[in-house]
């Protein structure tokens, strides 16, 4: 059994089918697992690049934030956003969302530790049998937004393909502004709204908990789109953007920018939690579902399971 793709989806799903007995290979193109849950050190220290945070709705994900809150891994972080929009600055109440104080990343790499994860390892094919770079595997599960999925899929493999092309993608640029000092006023993350660069700016201080002069900016499809080609050309106008929006009197004295091409799913993919086809081939993220963290590990829970029964 083949799981392509350690983000959380994968995690979950690799996890439930080795709870069940199922033996499994758990394959991940990048140096570290994670995914979208990515986290970038700088300095030593640790900023979200990818999920801002995760909230809980679900009561078996629940169990695992508990888990994980007992172990010191996560911590709640605030259930008041900012927002900015035409009407000025105010607030927006909403769940509790949640942190790591290492990075989320690091939740994946928990739930991932008693698994046979093997990293670097790019996956170039997954075809009818299913075989997967040539070798057989029971059933194959992509883990990973539907078009890095449809590069891998053999076309003959009809139903998983329609799958993954019924998904659609939309990108976003990530930066991490670090600041001489905090001279901004109190916020957790703010949502903004009808703005030409930004769509979310979150305190990273505030969000880890230990206050260091750190800003995390999440941008708007539209501008993201004119800069994945090269994405570190848009640090000046994101660290401009936020300055304008919270009145800084100083520049950011470093900004690091990464490129999400497939950021967020713009659409559910049906009603399903996941796909598994009559091939052998299964589908987790969160495109099934609300793009969320919890969505993600929904679908691998269940696409485990699922696999788990049809394997027994």
């Amino acid at each position: 059994m083949t799981v392509v793709g350690a983000g959380i989806a994968g995690v979950a799903c690799a996890l439930e089918l080795t709870r069940a007995g199922v033996p499994v290979r758990l394959r991940e193109r990048g140096h570290v697992c994670g995914g979208r849950m990515a986290s970038k050190r700088f300095a030593g220290r640790p900023a979200d690049i990818g999920a801002a945070y995760f909230t809980v709705s679900d009561p078996d994900f629940g169990v695992v934030v508990d888990r994980w809150r007992s172990a010191g891994l996560v911590r709640e972080w605030t259930d008041t956003f900012q927002a900015y929009d035409r009407q000025g600055r105010h607030d927006v109440p909403g769940p509790m969302r949640f942190a790591a104080p290492r990075g989320l990343r690091s939740l994946v790499e928990d739930l991932a530790a008693p698994l046979p994860l093997t990293v670097d390892r790019l996956v170039l094919s997954v075809e009818a049998g299913p075989v997967v770079d040539g070798e057989a595997s029971a059933a194959a599960v992509l883990a990973m937004p539907g078009p890095q999925a449809a590069l891998l899929l053999d076309p003959a493999l009809a139903d998983a393909t329609r799958a993954v092309q019924a998904q659609s993608w939309s990108p976003a640029l990530a930066a991490v502004l670090r600041f001489p000092s905090r001279r901004w006023p109190d916020f957790g993350g703010a949502f903004v709204n009808d703005h030409q660069v930004l769509s979310l700016v979150c305190d990273d201080g505030d969000r880890r908990g230990d206050g260091a002069p750190v800003l995390v900016a999440h941008t708007v499809p539209a501008f993201a789109s004119g800069h994945l080609a090269q994405p570190t050309g848009a640090g000046p106008a994101i660290a401009q953007a936020v300055r304008d929006l919270l009145g800084l009197p100083e520049q950011a004295t470093d900004v690091h920018v990464h490129r999400w091409t497939y950021a967020a799913p713009t659409g559910a993919a049906g009603g399903d939690t996941f796909h598994l086809d009559a091939d052998g081939i299964g589908l987790a993220g969160d495109a099934f579902g609300k793009p969320r963290v919890q969505s993600a590990w929904r679908s691998g829970r269940d696409l485990g399971r699922a696999l788990a029964a049809r394997l027994a």
